[in-house]
């Protein structure tokens, strides 16, 4: 389990694709990464494997995670947002984030307010369900607070949120451009209320 507060931002050192699978190797600056721990790449929760004491880890990534999420776009020298697992001391700045990424969202717009930003993701429609005005969802791992929820061009819905200067210069948001892939997490508690509710 996540939080969505991003520790750090990792590079890519080697993207190796393949028809059904991915690998790739990480700097993430993390010197006591443990064989088989699990870190959120993107919001993606993966399995650490072969870390060294300089930071470079491994993840092997499968045809399921490729099919779900924005992940086989990396490539080598790209960039990525990183959190560990929290632990039960761990303080839950953000939200519940598991790191089982629900569908792929677009840029679609950005602009300055003050020294904020103001931006706008094309969702998937499914997912409107899912979110409400000042709810939590996670972008790439990084959790956020819904702003504005309107309708979209063709079968999108169209969500606002107001980006600080933190973490707009500490996570992988400052970098895209419009059209870019993101992962979206929704908060999980809507989807046992409405799995409850459907029982009822």
């Amino acid at each position: 389990m996540f939080s969505g507060i991003i520790e750090t931002v990792g590079q890519v050192i080697r993207a190796e694709h393949s028809p059904r699978s991915l690998v790739l190797d990480v700097q993430t600056g993390m010197q006591d990464v443990a064989e088989g721990e699990s870190i959120a790449v993107n919001g993606v929760c993966l399995t650490a494997v072969a870390p060294d004491t300089d930071g470079l880890v491994r993840f092997f990534v499968s045809s399921e995670t490729l099919d779900r999420t924005g992940l086989g776009r990396l490539e080598t020298g790209g960039r990525v947002n990183l959190e560990r697992a929290v632990t039960p001391s761990t303080r839950l700045s953000g939200h519940i984030v598991q790191g089982h990424v629900d569908a792929v969202a677009r840029f679609a717009a950005c602009s300055d307010v003050g020294e904020a930003k103001r931006v706008e993701f094309s969702v998937p429609q499914g997912l409107q369900r899912y979110m409400v005005e000042k709810g939590s969802i996670a972008l790439d791992g990084i959790s956020l607070t819904l702003n504005e929820i309107s309708p979209g061009p063709e079968d999108d819905v169209r969500i606002a949120l107001m980006i600080i200067p933190h973490t707009w210069e500490h996570t992988t948001l400052g970098s895209l451009t419009i059209g870019d892939a993101v992962n979206v997490e929704v908060d999980v508690i809507a989807k046992y209320v409405e799995a409850q509710c459907r029982t009822r």
